[in-house]
């Protein structure tokens, strides 16, 4: 660790808390109020809306590319993008819910594209100023930062609704956008960090970060690597529904309890990664998903005790933070000289939308075989993961593929 520097890990920490609190405000929380206020099912679906710039980001990811040299150049795309994302918010506060709900979910999907815009940014500022031998600690501080976020986002700020109210509390979510900014203007290097000369990049650079040779490999372990823990994360709250568990137990087990799992292990992900190397750590996290699998199985099967699933809960969720940590550290491994935000964000986007499908196909496989049946099918996903490593150890003995 460059020791002169060590203060970029509280900035990216702070930058990745910032960018995920709004996101799970808005995707989980405004649900909930918006039910509270008689809404419709069809109306609370149209908030799903704001997700939307996360998923098509990559489209504009070349332009900030194009448009950056250095890691100076990408800290003033972070700053305005997060400047604007909080104006927005703070013009959200100023609107009745009721009133001007319309008005409100444009908005929502403005505020989003500049801070998915952010995020393209944000991650290619971290591939420029972590050195190699950080990559393990830099990504378990983003992926700890996105789960305490989430957790903030989720609970936190559904108790100061609670006492504050709709507008007070957008303005309080804008003020913390801005406050996490604080740090960046400091984290002054004598020479910025030049990223590597890249021919202009055009939008068929997505396509041509397919293309490369075995590329094929590295697609199939985005897509799969995380397919035996996503279904049962869909469908846990429902799965807990039907065991009797009331929403605010629910709430605590899954969304606190686990979330706040999810935090530590990612943390401990990455001092694993660092100490056994990305090839042992990607394999031994994929075997831990396989054993969460497998555990569900098992409870399914049974009545299972508040213990026993507060278990599989640390389970799920902790494999999931350990997960995030190997998948985001060799994409930034694997990033062609020049197209850092491009393609990181190509493949963080790939894994969100196969995700989004497992999720979706989770609800009509547990709808056909039941819960027993879709935990078995999670642990057949784990194992093919699995598979698909070794695959890919065996025919690239440097691991180019998976980073």
């Amino acid at each position: 660790m460059d020791k002169n520097n060590w203060h970029k890990f509280p900035l990216l920490f702070g930058l990745y808390i910032a960018q995920s609190i709004p996101m799970s405000f808005f995707s989980t929380v405004v649900p909930v109020i918006m039910r509270q206020e008689q809404y419709s099912l069809e109306s609370i679906g149209l908030i799903q809306l704001v997700k939307l710039p996360w998923i098509l980001k990559f489209l504009w990811a070349p332009i900030i590319d194009n448009r950056t040299k250095n890691s100076r150049d990408l800290r003033q795309w972070i700053i305005g993008s997060e400047i604007f994302y909080a104006i927005v918010i703070f013009a959200i506060g100023w609107l009745d819910l009721q009133a001007s709900f319309d008005l409100i979910i444009i908005l929502m999907i403005v505020a989003f594209t500049a801070s998915a815009t952010q995020d393209i940014a944000t991650d290619a500022f971290a591939i420029l100023i972590l050195r190699k031998n950080e990559r393990s600690l830099g990504n378990s501080i983003q992926s700890a930062g996105s789960f305490v976020g989430s957790l903030m986002g989720t609970g936190v700020l559904l108790i100061a609704y609670y006492y504050f109210g709709w507008r007070v509390l957008l303005w309080l979510l804008a003020a913390f956008v801005i406050i996490a900014l604080i740090p960046l203007p400091f984290y002054k290097r004598k020479n910025p960090v030049k990223k590597p000369e890249a021919k202009r990049i055009s939008p068929a650079a997505v396509k041509n970060f397919f293309v490369q040779k075995g590329m094929y490999k590295r697609v199939l372990l985005l897509i799969f690597y995380y397919s035996g823990i996503i279904g049962t994360l869909a469908m846990l709250k429902p799965y807990m529904v039907d065991l009797g568990y009331t929403v605010k137990e629910i709430g605590f087990m899954s969304g606190i309890f686990g979330t706040a799992v999810a935090a530590s292990m990612a943390m401990v992900g990455g001092l694993v990664q660092k100490r056994i190397g990305r090839r042992k750590a990607m394999v031994l996290f994929a075997f831990i998903n396989l054993f969460s699998a497998l555990w569900f199985v098992f409870i399914s099967l049974l009545t299972p005790s508040t213990a026993m699933l507060y278990a599989g809960i640390a389970f799920l969720w902790g494999g999931y933070g350990l997960a995030t940590v190997v998948i985001y550290t060799t994409s930034m491994d694997i990033v062609r000289p020049g197209h850092e935000g491009t393609d990181f964000t190509v493949q963080i986007v790939l894994t969100h939308l196969s995700g989004l499908v497992f999720a979706v196909l989770s609800g009509k496989i547990g709808g056909m075989l039941g819960y027993t049946g879709l935990f078995s099918v999670e642990a057949g996903f784990s194992l093919l993961a699995i598979l698909i490593i070794f695959l890919i150890l065996h025919k690239n003995q440097d691991y180019a593929n998976i980073g």
